[in-house]
């Protein structure tokens, strides 16, 4: 019997020794990367997607995380409970017709349908859906790690997460510091 935080399947480090360092983990930073670059979607309406992505894949480090150009846009304390009830909540719009992609992607990918195209293409021009669609891979590429339950955050409190000019993930302080010094 495992122990609360240990890994769900013992590995004795085959996945990590199998990715770092590999081409492939050097073909998923560049996509990941890319996908960072992109900035068609507002800040606030990637925070929520990153969100539900966290919240569905029940990532430990995601849901620790608060993108610094969505706390600088107003994200509210309660965003990730609000996410979570997208369907039965306040949020705008937009907000709504791209977590439903969310959710469609990561899923029920079947169930895209007309009438989600529609809702998309009301609020977001085909490039932006594009970006949406990507940004949902992006954060879900490390579904493996969460599964396992090899993804234990190195801090104890909600961070901000922002990115380079590279796209690179760049780890700032706790995000009451942040907020607080506005």
């Amino acid at each position: 019997m495992r122990g609360e935080g240990e890994p769900r399947i013992a590995l004795h480090n085959q996945i990590q020794g199998l990715v770092v360092g590999s081409e492939l983990e050097a073909a998923v930073n560049e996509f990941a990367n890319a996908a960072m670059r992109a900035d068609a979607i507002d800040p606030l309406i990637t925070e929520q997607v990153r969100l539900r992505c966290a919240g569905v894949h029940d990532c430990r480090v995601c849901g620790s995380l608060r993108l610094a150009d969505a706390l600088a846009a107003g994200l509210e304390d309660d965003a990730a409970q609000r996410v979570a009830d997208y369907r039965n909540g306040d949020l705008d719009p937009a907000a709504v017709a791209a977590l439903r992609l969310t959710d469609a992607i990561i899923l029920t990918p079947g169930e895209v349908d007309d009438d989600l195209a529609e809702e998309l293409h009301r609020h977001f021009t085909d490039a932006q859906i594009a970006e949406l669609c990507l940004d949902v891979v992006k954060w879900s590429h490390q579904k493996v790690l969460v599964a396992l339950r090899l993804e234990k955050p190195p801090w104890d409190e909600r961070t901000v997460l922002s990115f380079d000019a590279e796209g690179d993930a760049v780890i700032g302080g706790p995000v009451r510091e942040f907020v607080a010094g506005g």
